[in-house]
């Protein structure tokens, strides 16, 4: 009896908030009022918001309560791709293109379809490239201030296979990885793909909460940690070289293993060294040349420990058994040549222009940036709910991102994660012109 009257609440609630009699932003009651009301043990009455809220119809946020969802909003907004297929204004995904970029495809293919090694481009390749091309990657790592041999060095399919086969290689399913509480979503998607636990550490300035990892070290059997201290993704944050050394002190101390994401990394001009360069033995680093580039050149770089290589071999053979031969050897052909620092250069200079429209746009707002990043993060007023104002920019068809699927503890802020790089500046200014009078008529 007990469980099908459970059942019968969690369905009439749902039928509510389905039809609108609950409308989104609605407060529910707690737990205890729950209870009480309905004559059900506490214990039943937080099941039966926990099935709700895995329904996707509520959230609970810890010290506000538990609210109605905007069923309107795709769920894990910020990482499907919905923005480019609805002809929206994206300001959910950055894929950041300049002027030109086109013809220098044109002319790389018309110089490698000339060249004479073309046809070996189409045979399988050695699992981690072939060794002239990781020299190149090799090269191209120095300049950013991380010395490995070329040995060291694996070629991937864009930096996200280079998370996955790292992840795939050297974690086991059950393994706790610290992670910022704020984070990348696409290690989020791995991590529930190869059953990891994230241990979220709160933020602290510029970086993760060093006390709080090391608090979760000593209570914990923590296996890894997942950073990206050049350039934050989404908070944009540079850690300066004092914590950069005290995080390494943390992970020898404690035995983890350090996975260094530096996708964003070009954009921050002088940063500190990388982790890969202050603890070479503990460290994978992982980059690509989607940002710096193109989305579309899908060619991504792991530099690890050389005893490690094997295994991350073996984790490509299992899933896209080589690097891609021929954008492998354009991408290397731009390494070698010059257009890849030329294009970072550049980029740098756009994303530059792009936060001070942004600058311009939300001033006297609490925006968390970088002068040189793609994205800003806006912290909502306390009376705003993000989902809501999610909701009514799509009507305006503007896409932006809300903070869930950065969030990797159960309290997931009222923010908004704006990307700035892949709309023309002029559209920019009026999207983000629309965002701020959103947010007003919100508030006031």
């Amino acid at each position: 009896m007990a469980q099908a009257r459970y059942k019968q609440l969690v369905d009439t609630l749902a039928f509510d908030i389905r039809e609108g009699r609950l409308p989104p932003g609605t407060r529910l009651p707690t737990h205890r009022k729950l209870a009480a009301r309905e004559g059900l043990a506490l214990v039943t009455a937080s099941r039966v918001y926990a099935e709700l809220q895995a329904m996707g119809l509520v959230s609970g946020e810890t010290g506000r309560g538990t609210f109605v969802r905007e069923s309107t909003l795709p769920r894990h907004l910020g990482i499907d791709q919905h923005a480019a297929a609805s002809g929206m204004v994206d300001l959910n995904f950055n894929y950041p293109s300049l002027p030109g970029q086109a013809e220098l495809l044109r002319d790389g293919l018309r110089q490698l379809a000339a060249s004479g090694d073309l046809e070996a481009l189409l045979r399988y390749q050695p699992h981690g490239g072939r060794q002239h091309e990781r020299a190149i990657m090799a090269r191209h790592l120095a300049a950013r201030g991380l010395t490995v041999n070329a040995e060291q060095v694996l070629i991937v399919n864009g930096a996200q296979q280079g998370l996955a086969t790292t992840v795939m290689a050297l974690l086991q399913p059950g393994d706790v990885v610290a992670v910022d509480a704020l984070s990348y979503p696409g290690f989020k998607v791995l991590a529930e793909a190869h059953r990891l636990e994230l241990a979220p550490i709160p933020a602290a300035g510029n970086g993760p909460d060093l006390d709080a990892l090391e608090r979760l070290c000593k209570r914990r059997r923590v296996r890894a940690i997942y950073v990206m201290p050049t350039l934050h993704n989404p908070l944009g944050w540079v850690m300066p070289l004092s914590r950069r050394r005290q995080l390494v002190a943390i992970a020898r101390r404690h035995g983890l293993l350090i996975i260094e994401d530096a996708a964003y990394a070009f954009l921050a001009e002088d940063a500190p060294a990388p982790l890969a360069a202050l603890a070479p033995e503990i460290t994978v680093y992982v980059s690509g040349l989607s940002k710096s580039v193109a989305t579309g050149l899908r060619v991504g770089f792991v530099a690890a420990p050389a005893e490690w290589v094997a295994q991350l071999e073996r984790a490509i053979r299992a899933t896209t058994w080589n690097t891609p031969g021929v954008m492998t050897a354009l991408a290397c052909g731009w390494l070698a040549d010059g257009t890849v620092t030329r294009l970072e250069k550049e980029k740098r200079r756009d994303a530059k222009a792009r936060q001070a429209i942004a600058g311009e746009v939300f001033a006297r707002m609490p925006c968390v940036r970088h002068p040189a990043s793609y994205f800003v993060w806006l912290p909502l007023p306390e009376e705003l709910r993000a989902d809501q104002l999610a909701t009514a920019l799509m009507r305006e068809q503007i896409a932006v991102s809300t903070a869930e699927p950065f969030a990797t503890s159960a309290q997931v802020p009222h923010a908004l994660r704006l990307a700035l790089g892949s709309v023309d500046l002029d559209t920019l200014r009026d999207a983000l012109q629309k965002v701020r009078r959103a947010i007003d008529a919100q508030a006031y």
